[in-house]
């Protein structure tokens, strides 16, 4: 009746399935005279299965944002003991999901819920503004430094070609 297929899975031959349950046939449509099943019989025997296959890597649900205020308000509006695990359950969800998107809802409501990106997100240390407007300013600085000494330099080529002495900044300080 059953054969054994190369993974170990018992396989149901054709005659146990066509007789049924009970062995009286198709209860819907019966097993016509050469024991095949009728067509509808057969479409509704195909849909019941379900697909063995699993793939290989699962697909990660993605919340709309929408989604996320429907349920916390949904939740936030249940009053009778076991409602909220009545709500997780119809929606399929983890009382850990609803417990983060409350936080989420209370800091900001839709900007809050909105997780657009996946993965771990940047968190900006509040010092990084500042330090990043003095980098800017000293590389403007640096800019500016090094404008000034090509200029001296410059000065300093065209003093000794005309033969006209420089006050260093050493001679004036010992004067």
């Amino acid at each position: 009746m059953s054969e054994v297929n190369d993974r170990g899975v018992a396989v149901l031959s054709e005659e146990l399935v066509l007789a049924g349950p009970r062995g009286r046939g198709d209860v819907e449509g019966k097993a016509g005279g050469n024991g095949k099943l009728s067509e509808a019989a057969a479409s509704r025997r195909a849909a019941s299965i379900p697909d063995p296959e699993v793939p290989a890597y699962p697909k990660r649900r993605r919340f709309s944002a929408a989604y996320k205020v429907r349920v916390v308000e949904e939740a936030e509006g249940c009053t009778e003991p076991g409602a909220i695990g009545a709500l997780l359950r119809r929606e399929g969800l983890y009382s850990s999901q609803l417990s983060k998107w409350r936080q989420q809802y209370r800091a900001g409501a839709l900007q809050a819920l909105r997780d657009d990106k996946r993965g771990r997100k940047a968190t900006k240390h509040p010092l990084e503004d500042e330090v990043a407007r003095l980098r800017k300013h000293n590389e403007r600085l640096a800019r500016r430094l090094e404008q000034a000494e090509t200029i001296i330099e410059i000065q300093k080529k065209v003093a000794t070609m005309l033969g006209i002495p420089l006050n260093s900044v050493e001679n004036e300080e010992g004067e």
